[in-house]
């Protein structure tokens, strides 16, 4: 059976009401197939299942529309009921935020590539809730995708410098049939510009596939993914990089385990994907 609760003290009653384990799926709503993996993923692992919804309005840039991120509450509740049961903690920003929050937690040196160069401010907040949503459900497991590499490896030095007893499992990157990865955006592409966008996946896997055969000059299979994503007129990339998949540092040549990770605009859209090279 599925619970909701809304307040902190209903949640925390209803976390004194569990035994075992206690896994976290941090969400911000308008669920789709990749958030229900994770979902699905911690109630295999654990005892009880705590799913929050919120959207977090501190990850979010001055020219980022928080007002027009998609919403489905009614729609993420089926979802959830489908997929098992969970506590479903469903805060207010009263809640999250006072009107004279001061409180942050910043993370660094992992911040300074990739998303965090693109969006400043935005790993600030997603690390400053993380950490309040660890802190009110106390999980012993918390469950984030792979499709946003860079909030997962912050998450999980977040985790280690605070000493947080939370093991971080990482779902793989869930797709549609066409291979572009599930996000709550890509509901706002229009019809052509979905149609456009999975050539990031083929883009991707290209160079996936070169890395395979032996290639390890991160410039050429950079090169590689821009030119596929260019022979796109409706694609404008704002960044693909190849960095080292400890430090998220820019590297030249793949002799660790790396990534290859992009940025692209499909009209006002903005969409991430990456390919592990390990």
């Amino acid at each position: 059976m599925t619970k909701i609760v809304h307040s902190l003290g209903d949640l925390r009653a209803a976390l004194r009401e569990m035994t075992g384990s206690i896994g976290l799926v941090p969400t911000m709503g308008f669920l789709h197939e990749g958030h229900l993996s994770l979902i699905r993923l911690s109630i295999s692992q654990n005892a009880s299942t705590v799913v929050s919804i919120f959207v977090n309005p501190t990850q979010f840039g001055p020219t980022e529309d928080l007002n027009k991120y998609p919403r489905d509450i009614d729609g993420d509740l089926a979802k959830i009921k489908d997929a098992g049961e969970c506590l479903v903690w469903i805060p207010d920003p009263g809640t999250m935020y006072t009107e004279d929050h001061q409180t942050w937690v910043d993370v660094t040196e992992l911040t300074k590539t990739l998303e965090g160069a693109q969006r400043p401010g935005h790993f600030r907040g997603v690390t400053t809730i993380v950490s309040k949503l660890f802190n009110a459900v106390q999980p012993d497991r918390a469950y984030f995708g792979q499709k946003d590499l860079q909030q997962v490896s912050v998450i999980k030095r977040m985790v280690q410098d605070l000493n947080y007893p939370i093991e971080i499992v990482v779902g793989k990157t869930i797709r549609e049939n066409d291979g572009l990865a599930m996000s709550s955006r890509n509901s706002y592409l229009n019809q052509d510009e979905r149609m456009a966008a999975p050539v990031l996946f083929r883009a991707l896997s290209a160079a996936e596939e070169d890395y395979r055969q032996g290639e390890r000059d991160a410039s050429i299979l950079v090169a590689k993914v821009i030119g596929m994503i260019e022979s796109e007129p409706l694609a404008r990339i704002q960044y693909v990089t190849c960095t080292d998949l400890k430090t998220l540092q820019e590297i030249s040549s793949i002799i660790q385990p790396a990534a290859i990770s992009l940025a692209v605009y499909f009209g006002k859209t903005r969409l991430i994907d990456n390919v592990l090279l390990d």
